[in-house]
């Protein structure tokens, strides 16, 4: 009898062996498992080694809460100024409740795609262009609020949106480059213009100073003959009336700056001085004469 009984102890063995092993469960430390006891919730398990009663107990999901990113784009969405553009967006997103992504939606993964797109494209229907293009940053804080607004029922978290590119139709984007270009050309007009007039009103003041100042003047006007006569072989042509007015010394300065000849423009002659003829010496008696 009792050898005829080993086998029903190996075979009690081999269940209780494989109850164990439907029984016990291991969730990794990102994981959450939902677990349904007849049909009805009976609670979320993990991380770490738990048991299930077999057959009773079912797992319905088991729910990465890691980080996850899900790409969406919306194609020839009109903007609040009726341009076609092309965005593509990522979201980076988590579950924080388990339980409710489990059981308050059928497929959460789907669903987040489809009002990601559905947020994006009433985003860009509330936007101009030129918002959508420059504010990128409060774009993205209105896509990542109004997402997770949408999806806080589902136990999803929406961690940041970045809007990755914004494309626009090819004769927009020459039109907008055109655009650009002209206002640099404008804005570098006016600063153009606005440097003209303070060099107008320096050439104003400058007159005024020269007008009453004779000597600063000859200064400044001896100062341009040194800059010009650099060279040399240059012949500098003065008016009389400059000449005329400077004294002795201020002449001979300017004589001495440099290498070219100074030539007195419609002024008198200067007097050529006589020179008398020298005498040949009296010839000495004996000496030869050629």
């Amino acid at each position: 009898m009792g050898a005829s009984g080993h086998p029903y102890w190996a075979g009690a063995f081999i269940i209780a062996a494989i109850i164990i092993a439907l029984a016990l469960k291991m969730a990794n430390t990102w994981q959450k498992f939902v677990i349904l006891r007849a049909g009805k919730l009976h609670g979320v398990k993990g991380p770490g080694l738990f048991a299930i009663i077999p057959i009773i107990d079912n797992v319905v999901a088991v729910i990465d809460e890691r980080i996850q990113t899900t790409a969406f784009s919306a194609e020839a969405a009109l903007t609040k100024d009726t341009v076609p553009v092309n965005v593509d967006a990522i979201i980076f997103w988590y579950v924080h409740d388990a339980q409710n992504a489990a059981l308050n939606i059928t497929n959460y993964r789907e669903a987040i795609d489809r009002v990601a797109q559905t947020s994006l494209r009433e985003m860009i229907g509330s936007s101009m262009l030129s918002a959508l293009l420059s504010e990128r940053t409060a774009a993205d804080a209105l896509l990542r609020d109004e997402i997770g607004r949408k999806t806080a029922d589902w136990g999803i978290s929406v961690k940041s949106v970045e809007i990755r590119d914004v494309a626009i139709p090819v004769a927009l984007q020459d039109a907008m480059s055109r655009q650009a270009q002209a206002e640099r050309e404008k804005q570098a007009r006016v600063i153009l213009a606005s440097a003209e007039a303070e060099i107008a009103e320096q050439f104003v003041a400058a007159a005024t100073t020269y007008g009453s100042q004779t000597a600063a003047l000859h200064l400044r006007a001896m100062n341009i003959i040194y800059e010009t006569t650099k060279e040399r072989g240059a012949t500098i042509l003065m008016p009389s009336s400059m000449v005329d007015s400077m004294n002795p010394a201020v002449a001979l300065a300017l004589a001495g700056q440099g290498d070219a000849p100074v030539i007195k423009a419609n002024g008198p002659a200067a007097p050529q001085e006589q020179t008398s003829p020298v005498e040949a010496p009296p010839a000495v008696p004996g000496s030869l004469t050629h």
